[in-house]
């Protein structure tokens, strides 16, 4: 693929800006007068400026969040970043959803995770649709204070793209969960729905109730979709649809860090920035910054943690009373985090990487007093 065809340079002003030799650009190889090569790259950064599927976007918030992240101090370890540039709008929705599509597959088959920023959070469905050619089936994490399942034609898309997702064929998608809605501004009919497919809607204030407790979920996505409206319009009033009770930009961050140091996360989006609705400062444009940094921080930190039958792993075989008979589980001795193995009843081969998944000490403990963990059967549930 010839990048080139597809992104506008990064704005040269960037590049003319004096920044201290230990800032964050100078680790990032920037497309200005030639495309970099991917070779030896880890991260691609690939700035959206398709504003199509909200009727209250533009097209300025990108180069903001660039001015902040460039201007970061480096951090610790070793990350290859490259920034494309801007990915040029298609003539209409469908074909920039294409070219998403086209871009991250691409990416991802050079071994290198896309972080998409900006525009309207519809264009996530661009970023799910570049795992539609490699024949497995995909887990995804939302991160939103609402649900986006409206399937009403009239309806902006940016409110109806996971709906689409979830009807979408060929379906190849797994587990879907979504982080920090919000009650008052779902369906409650909706949750329901959510929780009879086995999916993990977690509402703010379960999540916020003990934060440590989402890792084994963040762990589990191939891909993460965050709308920058689920975070308090405190800390971010250019979330497009940003209210006064939401994720604090700490949490943000938090997350963000447990969705790094994920060795299975292959794509990021993070979207729906509104600078219109800044304030002087522009602090939700470091509070992206801030978000894409500690992302690349947990990147560094990933452990390659793909291989159980290794001396890494501790396995235990826990003992039920009933069925199953056992629950086989494994714990890291790299970083200390548990996995349990789940059966593939059906053997279809399009299950056999989601058959060992993340859980947590506590999963272990329910085992052991002879309890099945409830992420246990979701997870089977699905293969049946």
């Amino acid at each position: 693929m010839d990048l080139k065809l597809y992104f506008d340079p990064v704005d040269q002003s960037l590049s003319n800006r004096r920044f201290s030799t230990d800032s964050f650009i100078q680790s990032v190889y920037l497309n200005e007068d030639k495309m970099p090569g991917l070779e030896l790259m880890d991260v691609a950064i690939v700035g959206l400026l398709e504003t199509r599927g909200s009727t209250s976007l533009n097209q300025t918030g990108v180069k903001l969040i660039r001015d902040r992240l460039y201007g970061l101090k480096k951090g610790e370890g070793s990350c290859n970043v490259v920034d494309l540039g801007n990915l040029r709008n298609g003539p209409d929705l469908d074909e920039t959803y294409k070219r998403i599509q086209s871009v991250c597959h691409y990416l991802m088959s050079q071994d290198v995770l896309p972080i998409l920023i900006g525009g309207s959070h519809d264009l996530d469905l661009g970023q799910y649709l570049s795992y539609q050619e490699e024949e497995k089936m995909v887990s995804i994490l939302n991160v939103d204070s609402r649900f986006d399942l409206n399937d009403k034609t009239e309806s902006d898309p940016n409110e109806n793209h996971i709906h689409r997702i979830f009807t979408h064929e060929p379906n190849y998608l797994f587990n879907y969960s979504q982080l920090a809605h919000q009650s008052y501004l779902v369906n409650a009919s909706a949750t329901k729905v959510l929780q009879q497919l086995s999916f993990n809607p977690i509402r703010l204030g379960a999540l916020r109730d003990d934060i440590k407790r989402m890792e084994p979920l963040i762990r589990e996505a191939d891909m993460l979709s965050f709308d920058l409206s689920a975070i308090q319009s405190i800390y971010c009033p250019g979330g497009n649809r940003s209210e006064i009770f939401g994720l604090t930009g700490e949490e943000a961050c938090q997350i963000m860090w447990y969705a790094g140091m994920n060795d299975k996360l292959s794509s990021v989006g993070i979207y729906e920035y509104n600078p219109e609705k800044e304030t002087a400062e522009n602090p939700t444009a470091m509070v992206v910054a801030t978000m894409l940094w500690y992302f690349i921080e947990g990147f560094k930190n990933r452990k390659g943690e793909k291989g159980f039958q290794t001396n890494d792993y501790m396995k235990y075989v826990v003992a039920m009373d009933a069925e199953p008979e056992s629950i086989v589980f494994y714990k890291s001795r790299l970083s200390d985090k548990w996995w349990m193995e789940v059966p593939n009843a059906t053997h279809i081969g399009i299950y056999d990487r989601h058959h060992i998944v993340p859980c947590d000490y506590s999963d272990y403990e329910m085992a052991t007093k002879g309890e099945v963990p409830e992420r246990w059967i979701s997870t089977y549930s699905k293969m049946t």
